[in-house]
């Protein structure tokens, strides 16, 4: 193989490595999302429905599709469930109703393509608790939060519940949980 060949082998190599990967000009990133050169991109497909990203990010982050099963939205978006939306009226006319929900169960974690959206609906029970559906009942949750002490999180008052992700994973709305964007209100940056 001739020097040339192989160069270009390697060239080809490593642009396929950093291929999907967005590098980050130094500066241009706030320090507390800079990890090094390369900056993670979205694991979880950011919210792409203006009028879910209306209805339900106008009380709270509108939590990605990919993070409940197709089968919990379900139950989230019946009329009688928005009635009572974990201790909230969030009823919505019908129309709009029946697009949410279907925007929803098109871009479940059980319809995803991307790993860690599939994780989240492995092994996800409808019926396992009382009340609507949680994302933060669910296994992979449980698993990926285990080891964060609830000090750092329920009593802490700039994040109050696990729920509320954007305190702690900076980047959450646009679907960035990576471990390297954690930055825990009053700790810091979560080193698994």
């Amino acid at each position: 193989m001739t020097h040339r060949k192989g160069s270009l082998i390697l060239v080809g190599i490593g642009l396929m490595t950093l291929g999907g990967l967005e590098v980050a000009v130094s500066g241009e990133l706030p320090d507390r999302q800079r990890s090094g050169w390369v900056t993670p991109r979205a694991d979880i497909v950011p919210v792409a429905n203006t009028a879910y990203g209306e209805e339900c990010g106008s009380c709270h982050l509108a939590y990605q599709p990919g993070l409940l099963p197709a089968q919990a939205w379900a139950q989230v978006m019946d009329p009688a469930a928005l009635g009572d939306h974990y201790g909230d009226d969030a009823s919505l006319a019908e129309a709009r109703r029946t697009k949410i929900a279907r925007y929803l169960a098109a871009n479940s974690a059980d319809q995803a393509s991307g790993a860690r959206s599939r994780a989240f609906a492995v092994g996800f029970n409808a019926h396992a608790g009382s009340g609507l559906p949680r994302i933060t009942e669910t296994r992979y949750f449980k698993r990926k939060h285990d080891e964060v002490p609830a000090s750092l999180v329920t009593v802490n008052p700039e994040v109050g519940s696990f729920g509320q992700c954007p305190a702690c994973h900076r980047s959450a709305a646009k679907g960035i949980y990576h471990d390297s964007q954690i930055d825990i209100p009053g700790h810091g940056p979560w080193k698994d």
